[in-house]
């Protein structure tokens, strides 16, 4: 076990893991920059960030789906989405693990090679349907990273207890009254590694 801590994000639906997860995203993104421009660093072209984003589809406002993003090419695919005739549905939504074995699994194991810190948004109901996207999030926990994930908050699948059970794990809950500040935080328990 390394010296940098796996982070975890988790509150309700909707309780801003995702908005938390971007805000510490950019601060670490900019301040790593900077550190590097004032260093003349090498490795300034280098991805700072990497791992995967959960983000929804909308059509006229309504959530119909989910699509997972890779952070730094940018490729999506979609891995649960109303119109997806799946026999594993979650919340009315067919569920598609393909998308995540296309897109998230390749840019889990690209960060791990090529980034300082590793970002996965959400490990949750959706995600947990791959096998290779469990597999590659159990190895990618292994390497010592500064690490950051949202954590569904009620799921008992088994990749969500060990994360929870970990040693080197540091568990924060989004709410109405910590939202604001949580980003700091969770900046602060990552700069205290790097």
């Amino acid at each position: 076990m390394g010296i940098h801590p796996k982070i975890g994000i988790t509150g309700l639906p909707k309780s801003g893991k995702s908005a938390v997860l971007e805000k510490v995203v950019d601060m670490i993104t900019n301040e790593r920059k900077d550190e590097r421009r004032s260093r003349n660093d090498r490795s300034q072209g280098m991805p700072i960030v990497g791992g995967m984003r959960t983000e929804p589809i909308l059509e006229d406002g309504v959530r119909i789906g989910f699509e997972c993003v890779d952070i730094i090419t940018g490729d999506r695919a979609v891995m649960a989405h109303r119109d997806i005739d799946s026999r594993t549905t979650i919340l009315g939504l067919g569920i598609d693990p393909t998308g995540l074995d296309r897109v998230a699994v390749p840019a889990i194991e690209r960060t791990i090679e090529t980034c300082e810190m590793l970002v996965i948004d959400e490990i949750g109901k959706f995600s947990v349907e791959s096998e290779a996207f469990v597999k590659v999030v159990r190895a990618a926990l292994e390497f010592d990273m500064p690490t950051v994930l949202t954590l569904h908050k009620k799921s008992r699948h088994p990749l969500l207890q060990d994360i929870r059970r970990r040693d080197d794990a540091r568990i924060l809950e989004v709410t109405p009254v910590n939202r604001a500040l949580l980003p700091y935080k969770v900046h602060k328990l990552v700069r205290e590694t790097y």
